[in-house]
């Protein structure tokens, strides 16, 4: 028991600390700017993935919506993989891997942002949700995981965790993600507050 506790724990510190030898902080810094810019313009964001990505999506969504560490006005952004009549009406009239996809379509506007998250870079689903979103001018981010998988060459921009172990992939995908929130939240915050001196002027 001790010996895998360590080697998890060992493992999970040797990889976070590699990710700033492999670009992951621009590559990082690159996809909060996209989703600030589309904030920025009255864009929201859409989030989705499968099994423990769908409850990361869910997290994420629930962090910019609710607060992650300050108080702040509210940010637009919905987990795709939430409604679960919607999902199950999707799956059984279209099939699973229109899920996403037809969601972007009844919601998704250009100038928004989806973000998929598949560990493989190959979830059908998420590929289809990309397609659908490139028809609608919303700009995409894989959050991936091993070499990136067909996703990588599909999204606009990419955050890639490149570990072979899934757990290590989405604990760095969850790490990113309070990354993000902090810093968004952080430059949301100030604006609001920039915004309610001016008016109060």
């Amino acid at each position: 028991m001790e010996k895998t506790i360590n080697n998890v724990l060992d493992t999970h510190i040797e990889g976070m600390k590699s990710l700033k030898e492999n670009g992951y902080i621009e590559d990082l810094k690159n996809v909060i700017e996209i989703q600030l810019e589309s904030l920025n313009n009255g864009g929201k964001i859409l989030i989705a993935g499968n099994g423990g990505s769908a409850s990361d999506a869910q997290h994420f969504a629930g962090e910019l919506v609710g607060r992650f560490l300050l108080e702040r006005e509210g940010i637009p952004a919905i987990a795709l993989n939430t409604d679960t009549s919607v999902m199950t009406c999707l799956g059984n009239d279209y099939g699973y891997d229109s899920i996403f996809a037809r969601q972007i379509e009844a919601i998704g506007n250009e100038g928004d942002v989806f973000i998929g998250i598949s560990t493989s870079g190959n979830s059908k689903n998420i590929i289809e949700a990309v397609e659908m979103a490139h028809k609608k001018g919303i700009t995409t981010i894989g959050f991936l995981g091993k070499d990136g998988g067909i996703l990588k060459n599909m999204c606009d921009a990419n955050l890639i965790i490149p570990f072979k172990s899934t757990a290590r992939v989405q604990e760095a995908h969850i790490m990113s993600i309070h990354i993000i929130c902090e810093i968004i939240e952080e430059i949301m915050a100030e604006k609001q507050k920039s915004k309610s001196k001016s008016i109060k002027k």
